[in-house]
């Protein structure tokens, strides 16, 4: 597993490195000093795993989760312990109190490998799907059998994902980042940490904020595309 460091202090970031040097399922493949510095690495190294502390000059390890389109497993590492409860609304494997304990690191390296394990066995299990193919939908009293070339929009509210296809907006029990996982990248694009996008449903395209695309749907919808991800539509779409 490919880890990144996220912390303004080099001291913490060289002792965390050196905690991590005897277990050799981790790599640890780049540092960051701040959230800015962090989300260009982690777009670039796509790293597994971030061990990120919290409280750092400018934006906070938080504002970086909320920007990420796709968030890695997390790993928080800080001084502070009122941070604690918040730190797992963001669906955070572990959170480490400064100085780290090498039994707790032990034990949080041990919990990441099994999860990564798991998830890899599901992985392999796990077909993708296609546009052509038919997928069961219950929402409440209501039932469908939907072509997923017929979805336009899958847009995430939390653990669930709203599907949009005619005059219809199910619910399901899914996130977002597990039908990244299934769905053929070359009829859906993730475009962003709320958004996926049927590419066949796509009216118009024009430039936004910081970088950004603007996708207009057929059905009328407008879905930002973030900076990062509309360097990946571009050549996606480019000859």
């Amino acid at each position: 597993m490919k880890a990144l460091i996220v912390d303004d202090e080099r001291l913490a970031r060289t002792e965390l490195k050196r905690l991590l040097t005897p277990f050799k399922d981790l790599q640890v493949v780049g540092e960051a000093v701040n959230a800015e510095d962090a989300a260009e690495k982690i777009n670039q190294l796509r790293p597994d795993l971030i061990f990120l502390d919290i409280q750092m000059p400018g934006k906070s390890g938080f504002d970086l989760l909320e920007e990420l389109d796709s968030v890695p497993t997390v790993v928080f590492t800080t001084a502070y312990d009122e941070y604690a409860l918040k730190a797992f609304e963001y669906n955070a494997l572990d959170y480490l109190l400064k100085p780290i304990e090498p039994q707790r690191l032990e034990d949080t390296v041990k919990k990441i490998i099994e999860k990564s394990r798991k998830k890899s066995a599901v992985e392999a299990d796990m077909e993708h799907l296609s546009e052509a193919d038919q997928v069961f939908v219950k929402d409440g009293d209501r039932c469908w059998f939907v072509k997923l070339e017929r979805v336009r929009l899958f847009e995430s509210e939390g653990n669930y994902v709203r599907l949009f296809f005619e005059e219809n907006k199910p619910l399901i029990l899914r996130t977002l980042n597990y039908l990244d996982e299934r769905l053929d990248d070359k009829t859906f694009f993730r475009a962003n940490r709320k958004h996926i996008i049927n590419l066949k449903w796509i009216d118009s395209i024009e430039p936004w904020l910081n970088g950004g695309l603007l996708v207009k749907l057929k059905d009328g919808h407008k879905v930002e595309v973030s900076r990062r991800q509309a360097v990946k539509f571009k050549d996606m779409l480019s000859l």
